[in-house]
């Protein structure tokens, strides 16, 4: 079972950034579909960021929901195994826990999660 750690999240006033990592113990990072998830209080978790192989596992397509494209930025790092998730610009709206996500099984859907990590964004 891949373990995963989240971090980076913290208090920042709008407009500004942060960046958050997660460091996954998998032994076959390179090859999952990893993702960014958030949950507000009282919201249900939405769908943030991922990234996933195109096919020919020779680059990896990245995605974006619509209230972040342009604004963050979901890479990664497989000698590390490590996800980062860049966010600047960051709004009010944008407060929530940020969850990371992989699909270690094939990519139909996301099996392992960490505990997540606190991102609040002042007004």
């Amino acid at each position: 079972q891949v373990q995963l750690v989240e971090s980076g999240g913290g208090l920042v006033q709008a407009g500004g950034s942060l960046r958050l990592s997660c460091a996954a113990s998998g032994r076959t990072f390179s090859a999952y579909t990893m993702g960014w998830f958030r949950q507000a209080p009282g919201a249900e978790r939405e769908f943030v960021a991922a990234s996933s192989w195109i096919g020919g596992r020779t680059s990896y397509r990245t995605s974006y929901t619509d209230s972040v494209r342009g604004r963050f930025t979901i890479s990664r790092d497989n000698a590390k195994s490590t996800l980062y998730l860049q966010m600047d610009s960051l709004k009010p709206e944008d407060t929530a826990v940020y969850y990371c996500a992989a699909a270690t099984r094939g990519a139909a859907s996301y099996d392992a999660w960490g505990q997540g990590t606190q991102v609040t964004v002042s007004s």
